[in-house]
Formats: C-alpha cells, sequence, structure tokens
C-alpha cells in the first residue's frame, strides 16, 4: 500500500485557488495552470501556507486569512507626499496608478497614488491587500518531492528556469 501523499514542508503542492476581498474575486488560477509552491518556504502568505499543512490531493478547503497571516496590517506612516512636478512625464497623474520607486536604501519598493491634491501626489507604500481578510477557496491537485536544487533556492523551478 502506497502512502497517501499529504502537504508538508519541502513538498511541491499544485494547487487551484481562487481569492475573494471585499465580496470580489480578484485573483484566480481559472483557465490557469495551477499554482506550484515549495511548502514550508515562505512562497505563499503565511496564514494560507499552514492552513495548507496535511491537506490531500483533490481535497478542497475555504481559508479566511487575517491581515496579520496575509499581507499585513496597513502602515499608516507608509505614505508620502510628492509634488506631481517631480514624478517623469510619461507617469499619469491618476489615483490608483502603481509605480516602482526606489527607496532609501536603493532597492525597489512599489507604490500606488492614493490621491492628488493642489498638485501634491499622496503615495501609499502599503501592499494593496494590507489590512484585508483574505478568502482562499483552494483545492490540492498534486503533491510531489522537491529537488535537491529547488529545495537549495527555497521555490519551485519549472521547465527551461533559467538563473
Amino acid at each position: 500500500m502506497t502512502e497517501e501523499k499529504i502537504v508538508k514542508d519541502d513538498l511541491i503542492v499544485a494547487m487551484e485557488y481562487s481569492l475573494t476581498v471585499d465580496g470580489e474575486v480578484i485573483d484566480s488560477s481559472e483557465g490557469r495552470e495551477p499554482l506550484e509552491f515549495l511548502q514550508g518556504k515562505g512562497n505563499i502568505i503565511p496564514g494560507l501556507e499552514r492552513e495548507m499543512l496535511g491537506m490531500k490531493i483533490g481535497e478542497s478547503k475555504d481559508v479566511t486569512v487575517k491581515p496579520e497571516d496575509g499581507y499585513g496590517i496597513a502602515d499608516e506612516t507608509a505614505f508620502m507626499e510628492i509634488p506631481t512636478n517631480q514624478f517623469p512625464e510619461n507617469i499619469p497623474m491618476e489615483v490608483g496608478i502603481e509605480l516602482q520607486v526606489q527607496n532609501e536604501e536603493g532597492q525597489p519598493a512599489y507604490a500606488r497614488i492614493e490621491e492628488i491634491e493642489n498638485n501634491i501626489a499622496l503615495l501609499n507604500f502599503n501592499h494593496p491587500l494590507a489590512g484585508k481578510e483574505l478568502l482562499f477557496a483552494v483545492k490540492v491537485i498534486d503533491i510531489r518531492e522537491a529537488s535537491e536544487e529547488e529545495l537549495a533556492h527555497g521555490h519551485v523551478h519549472h521547465e527551461g528556469h533559467e538563473h
């Protein structure tokens, strides 16, 4: 009798999912390949990764993830006011536009324009889902052993993966 595979650390899990936030489906694997991730390595948000432990192939589950186990609590200090004339001309000055900027350390950071008033743009550096409760509907499609390389790198490698 073969041992039934269950989701546990250091295994590659393929799952179908949909993500609902505020009553609206905002992401789904429908019409695409299942999402593959290396369990236990933080490839997916902590609250979902923890809830997937012990699931079997073919099993479905609804998982509610609180902000602190998802994309974090919204940080009220993660805002910056920047005069609109300091933006490159090719960036539309519209609420909701997402930008890639550099932080003080020169690392890429994402921000979105929260509001524009009197030629001042208010940038929000919080993740768009920070402070949100996330409702995932997940189904485990497959579970496989991770390769030594995948374990060493801490993530899934697909065919033709380049470094």
